[in-house]
């Protein structure tokens, strides 16, 4: 079972992640948030993406 989370102190609502993987995130707030746990297993991949690609590393997975 795999978990995102956002750290709202870190993020900085570029979007990048709901661009990368819709399914997992959301902007609200202008803030990142996570919209369904445990994330889907055929959007692993992408949330894998979003949290590498996020800019200031505010994404953290568990698996």
């Amino acid at each position: 079972m795999m978990i995102a989370i956002v750290d709202e102190e870190l993020c900085t609502g570029c979007g990048l992640c709901v661009d990368t993987c819709p399914e997992v995130f959301e902007l609200l707030d202008d803030l990142a948030k996570v919209i369904i746990e445990p994330v889907p297993e055929g959007a692993q991949e992408t949330c894998r993406d979003a949290a590498e690609e996020c800019p200031v590393e505010a994404i953290s997975i568990q698996a």
